[in-house]
């Protein structure tokens, strides 16, 4: 009987099962199956990536950097960081920074601490160079593996997710563009390109190990496009391997903004993530080259993000409004003019008393994308920025409570800023918020080289195209004024403008060392004397004169001082001079190259919607 029992029950049991299968099997056919990316083997591919550095690192100690394998280890090491780097650097950028980030001492502002290069630019000195003791170079390796250590201990406890993949491979993307190609990352070895090469093929292994799946089964034809064009973009670095003649606009147009197209849609077609706008990108730009691809919201202070367009026509009336100054002589636009490029094509303009000022008037087109202001870097924000101008007593000379009183009861701003803030509210901030929003508009990449990289025309003679395979290779100026923004906000964070020591003359003659010191003034330490910070190139061609204290007159003359290396070249004291080189070597059909190029950076359309 029991045995009876026991046969119903396992006959019953696998009726039930049976129906569940086919009730799940129902389920299946008439609802979409999801799938599910396989992040753990794409974080794998990090981790294994980073602790292989360690143990190369390691390896190289051992050896010692004047063996004869140093150079082949490093190379190695190199190549496994690469890999391990867009999710590494992406979870902790600041210690990514150091162990990829240039050799140059770092001074801690909370502590006034200066602390020696370490990282693997400065392994890269002594591998290449041997130009220092055993001991200062295993220092050099003890803190770089400290730093990878930490790297690699945050790769383990974070998991990789939808926003942290696509948010670190498009930094990696950028990455190539910016540091990878220009020599910023290698710039003595040039392995950049072979890295580059690297790095992309570890883009397409983490695509194939983690969400492939997905986009064969919504666009097949996508992967396949995208597939051939990392195989492409792969081929092509791996044929083209020589630093000086690498076609880097080529690549650019032809191979990295096809492959940037797919992997924009790629995300959107997988549909695990919609991008953030708090980000420096734009996710949804096609490439790093288009008018939107830069976020403003990034740039901008939090207090003052996302403004009305009653806030922005507020602003741009006030920044040609004489009353905001203390004598009603000055305005903004008295030394940045709408019709000279937002800048006044003088070497020094006046003071409200009409005597010089004491230093060169930028650009503000495009000024947005930085993160510090004035020459020497005094203001982090542009809202300190155009306050500090108010307060100084050669310029407005309005203190905070007094420079909007006139402008306050002036019955003709009565309705403005009600309409852009409310009917309580604090006007004399909202002056300046209002005008900061406005310069915040001021922005365009639309020159002929960006018409031109993105493929809408092709109008870039032979020589254009030269000059700007030299700024973007042999001549260096993208280690300093990185591509695409051209400026020393330092991709891909944006997290800082570097500023940089180069020892500018008092005059063309290029005799004397001009006796500002620039940022030394906030520290007064030896490191920052002479030191500015990095402008943009864009609109250089039409903003002459040039260098913080407008000593050159052309261009012509700015190349020949760093073809000659800068003040060091011309035989001034600099020991703290940064720049990555000691001359450049060009010939002058080179510089003339380079200058045609920088013409067409010329984009001031902005102009077109001025105020009088």
């Amino acid at each position: 009987m029991k045995l009876l029992q026991c046969f119903f029950l396992i006959v019953l049991l696998v009726l039930l099962n049976y129906s569940c299968n086919q009730q799940d099997k129902k389920v299946a056919s008439t609802e979409e199956y999801t799938y599910v990316p396989n992040w753990e083997k794409a974080q794998n591919f990090y981790l294994t990536s980073i602790e292989h550095s360690i143990a190369l690192l390691d390896q190289l100690k051992e050896k010692g950097f004047q063996s004869d394998s140093a150079v082949f280890v490093f190379k190695k090491l190199r190549q496994e960081f690469k890999k391990a780097e867009p999710y590494a650097s992406y979870l902790n950028p600041e210690v990514g920074h150091r162990v990829n980030g240039p050799a140059l001492p770092i001074f801690k502002e909370d502590n006034f601490k200066t602390l020696a290069p370490v990282g693997l630019q400065k392994i890269e000195e002594s591998v290449f160079e041997k130009n220092e003791s055993q001991q200062e170079f295993d220092k050099e390796v003890y803190v770089t593996r400290g730093l990878m250590d930490n790297l690699r201990k945050n790769i383990i406890k974070r998991e990789l997710n939808p926003q942290r993949f696509f948010m670190s491979t498009h930094q990696q993307l950028l990455r190539i563009i910016s540091l990878g190609i220009t020599g910023f990352d290698t710039p003595i070895s040039h392995y950049g390109l072979q890295e580059s090469m690297i790095s992309l093929q570890g883009l397409q292994y983490v695509y194939n190990s983690s969400i492939r799946a997905i986009i064969l089964k919504e666009n097949k034809a996508l992967d396949t496009s995208f597939q051939q064009n990392i195989d492409k973009a792969i081929q092509f670095l791996e044929a083209n391997d020589d630093f000086e003649t690498f076609d880097r606009y080529t690549f650019l147009r032809e191979y990295m903004n096809p492959l940037t197209r797919d992997w924009v849609s790629i995300r959107k077609t997988s549909g695990l993530w919609e991008g953030i706008d708090s980000s420096p990108f734009n996710f949804d730009a096609p490439t790093f080259f288009e008018n939107n691809a830069f976020n403003v919201t990034h740039f901008t202070p939090s207090v003052n993000r996302n403004p009305s367009e009653a806030q922005i026509s507020l602003g741009k009336k006030l920044f040609f409004e004489p009353k905001l100054s203390k004598q009603g002589n000055m305005a903004c636009a008295t030394c940045h003019l709408p019709e000279k490029a937002y800048a006044d094509h003088v070497r020094f303009n006046n003071d409200n008393a009409n005597n010089e000022l004491l230093r060169n008037t930028p650009t503000l087109i495009n000024v947005v994308y930085q993160k510090g202001f004035f020459w020497d870097g005094r203001s982090a924000t542009l809202l300190d920025q155009i306050s500090s101008v108010f307060t100084n007593k050669k310029e407005f000379n309005t203190s905070v409570h007094e420079f909007s009183s006139d402008i306050i009861n002036d019955t003709t701003y009565v309705n403005l800023f009600k309409e852009a803030y409310g009917e309580v509210s604090n006007r004399n901030i909202e002056v300046v918020k209002a005008i900061s929003s406005y310069i915040s508009t001021l922005n365009s990449f639309d020159s002929k080289f960006d018409r031109n990289i993105r493929g809408e025309e092709n109008s870039l003679s032979s020589q254009e195209k030269l000059g700007f395979n030299l700024f973007a290779g042999k001549a260096l100026c993208a280690t300093c004024h990185f591509i695409p923004l051209t400026n020393g906000t330092v991709p891909p964070f944006y997290a800082e403008t570097e500023k940089e020591v180069i020892g500018v003359p008092e005059t063309s003659k290029n005799n004397k060392l001009d006796d500002d010191l620039g940022y030394y003034w906030k520290f007064e330490e030896e490191l920052h004397k002479g030191m500015f910070k990095t402008p943009t190139v864009r609109n250089a061609g039409v903003t002459a004169p040039y260098m913080h204290n407008g000593v050159y007159d052309s261009l012509e003359q700015v190349m020949d001082f760093y073809n000659k290396g800068g003040g060091a070249g011309l035989g001034f004291d600099l020991p703290h001079q940064t720049l990555p080189f000691d001359n450049l070597n060009l010939t002058q059909e080179e510089q003339t190259a380079l200058v045609a190029f920088i013409h067409t950076l010329t984009d001031t359309s902005v102009e077109d919607d001025m105020v009088y």
